[in-house]
């Protein structure tokens, strides 16, 4: 595998801090019909002190907000529960299904959030092969049980940091929604 050290804990977002919101919605949101959504895909830290979590494990039990920011390394290795209990932390909710296809297909609901025509490369939404099979060079079936490995995410030209493909931008200035990493929602399943 590549050179990552899966024991070291990175800490790329610290010191980053939400840009003021949007149409009246708090810090780091914009707002989309009648509620505000991130306007860049999350990334955390401790609710107790503001410490940096690193994006690239389990926060496990710590106690952690989500924050949104330009420049951010978003949060991966997460649940859905536990990326409820940050959004809550943070006075904020995850979207339902229809609140995020909205807000990420515009009042128009284009394919896409830029358009209805694909354009690879607009999101961080295509690469040769799945970050999984790149890091342990191989296709056998039981690298798919590594996808919680703290490195696929810190592949080069793998996740992008958030805000960093400027055209992939939806109708209300929401950055990431296709791409990068999959979103949680409120719908339990996924």
């Amino acid at each position: 595998p590549g050179e990552c050290d899966p024991e070291a804990t990175p800490l790329p977002n610290a010191g980053l801090t939400e840009p003021p919101g949007l149409g009246g919605c708090p810090d780091g949101m914009a707002p989309v019909e009648d509620y505000c959504v991130d306007r860049f895909e999350a990334f955390l830290v401790e609710l107790i002190d503001d410490a940096p979590v690193s994006p690239y494990f389990n926060p496990g039990d710590t106690a952690v907000r989500a924050l949104s920011a330009p420049g951010a390394i978003p949060q991966g290795y997460i649940t859905g529960v536990q990326a409820a209990d940050a959004c809550e932390n943070a006075g904020k909710r995850l979207c339902s299904d229809a609140e995020w296809l909205r807000a990420c297909q515009g009042p128009a609901s284009d394919t896409y959030p830029y358009g209805d025509t694909l354009m690879l490369g607009t999101c961080n939404d295509h690469r040769d092969q799945h970050p999984v099979v790149e890091y342990f060079m191989s296709t056998e079936d039981w690298i798919w049980s590594e996808l919680g490995h703290p490195c696929i995410n810190q592949l080069p030209n793998g996740l992008a940091s958030s805000g960093d493909y400027a055209g992939c931008e939806s109708f209300e200035g929401l950055f990431d929604m296709m791409g990068n990493l999959h979103e949680w929602t409120s719908n339990p399943a996924g």
